[in-house]
C-alpha cells in the first residue's frame, strides 16, 4: 500500500484551497469534503478557518456531523485551524445560540478572543514538534485557548496565551500556517495521519 495518506478538507466554508495546496505540499493526497462518503474514503481530515458556527450549521446540512464525530472519536487525525479550533473544542465560552462542536480535544475555547478582523495579526511562534526556525502564525479573529485538560498537550503560546494544542490524533492551532507558504504544520499533521494508517 502506498504510504501517501488521502486527507479531506472540510470544504463547507473557509481557506479550503490554502489547506488543499499546503497538504499537496508536505507528500499528501488532498481533496476537499462535503459529504459522508467523501469523509470515509479519506485517512485525516483538516477543518479550516471560517466562521465556527456557519461552519457547524452547514455540517449538519450536508449531513456530515455526525459521521464526523463518530470518525474523530474513532481516532481518525484531524487538524482544526482558528475556527476549526473552536470546532474541535470539548467547550466553547460563550457560544452563540445553537452552536455546537464537534469536540475530540479536551480544552476550553474562546472565540474572537484575540479581537475582530481590524485586529489581525502576525507573530513568530515556537511550536514544539516543529524543528528549526519559528513559525510564522497569522492570526485573523482568532481564538485561543482559556484551559486544557490533563491529556492535552500545549505546543504553543502567545502573549500566555495558548495557541497550538494536540490531544492524541488530534491538532489544533488559533492561526492559519496555510497562509504562510510554510508547510512544517501541515508536515506535522500529515506524519500523525501517517503514524496513524496500519498497514494492509
Amino acid at each position: 500500500m502506498s504510504n501517501t495518506p488521502v486527507i479531506g478538507v472540510l470544504a463547507l466554508q473557509g481557506d479550503v484551497r490554502e489547506h488543499l495546496i499546503a497538504l499537496a505540499a508536505a507528500d499528501a493526497v488532498a481533496r476537499p469534503v462535503r459529504r459522508p462518503e467523501e469523509l470515509a474514503e479519506v485517512d485525516g481530515l483538516v477543518i479550516p478557518g471560517g466562521e465556527s458556527t456557519t461552519i457547524s450549521k452547514l455540517a449538519h446540512l450536508f449531513g456530515v456531523m455526525e459521521p464526523l464525530r463518530a470518525r474523530v472519536r474513532d481516532g481518525m487525525p484531524v487538524y482544526g485551524t482558528c475556527a476549526g479550533m473552536i470546532m474541535l473544542a470539548d467547550k466553547i465560552l460563550d457560544p452563540r445560540s445553537g452552536q455546537e462542536t464537534v469536540g475530540g480535544i479536551d480544552m476550553i475555547v474562546r472565540r474572537n478572543a484575540f479581537g475582530r478582523q481590524n485586529e489581525s495579526f502576525e507573530a513568530a511562534l515556537d511550536v514544539k514538534g516543529i524543528p528549526g526556525d519559528p513559525v510564522e502564525g497569522v492570526f485573523i479573529r482568532a481564538p485561543w485557548v482559556e484551559s486544557v485538560g490533563a491529556g492535552t498537550e500545549v505546543l504553543a503560546e502567545h502573549d500566555g496565551h495558548i495557541v497550538a494544542v494536540r490531544q492524541g490524533n488530534a491538532l489544533a492551532t488559533s492561526f492559519h500556517p496555510e497562509l504562510t507558504g510554510d508547510h512544517r504544520v501541515h508536515s506535522l499533521f500529515v506524519d500523525m495521519v501517517r503514524a496513524h494508517r496500519t498497514p494492509e
